[in-house]
């Protein structure tokens, strides 16, 4: 009798550990009731596509996990359901250019990312027109240009993509 129970202790416990591994989508509430995100889990971690929300139900936050790491495209909203910020992550962390728009949803500037820190070139706009550009290598600023003429003067535009 005793292989018995530690024939079925085994089974059981392979089959929790199986369900624990499967992929299912979840939804997390706040005490309240409230939904606080949703998306795909793979072995406890996160994976594919979350949203996150605000208490008031609009979406705070959407994007791409791998692992349970912010990887890929992201999108960033404030409380009114405005679009904030847009950008790519690489290994959970800001890389690449990244979109950052005022509370009318225009752009408000873009910048290189790397690392969560700017790196390389910052464009600001005013009313959809570029007036200005920063330079920048790990989060420290190495120059601005307060006219968009004046930054062509001295930069090659193919460094911008």
């Amino acid at each position: 009798m005793k292989p018995l129970i530690s024939i079925c202790f085994i089974l059981a416990i392979s089959i929790g550990l199986k369900i624990n591994a499967q992929k299912q989508y979840i939804k997390n509430f706040d005490k309240a009731g409230n939904l606080l995100a949703e998306g795909w889990t793979e072995k406890n971690k996160k994976t594919q596509y979350w949203y996150f929300y605000f208490s008031n139900g609009s979406v705070k936050k959407e994007g791409h996990f791998f692992a349970g790491i912010e990887t890929d495209y992201w999108i960033f909203y404030n409380a009114n359901g405005k679009k904030n910020s847009e950008g790519h992550y690489k290994n959970g962390k800001k890389n690449g250019w990244w979109v950052f728009y005022d509370n009318f949803e225009s752009i408000n500037h873009k910048c290189q990312l790397k690392n969560n820190q700017k790196n390389g070139y910052c464009l600001m706009y005013k009313n959809n027109e570029l007036v200005s550009a920063s330079k920048y290598k790990a989060g420290k600023r190495l120059k601005e240009w307060t006219t968009f003429a004046s930054f062509k003067r001295e930069n090659n535009l193919s460094d911008l993509q």
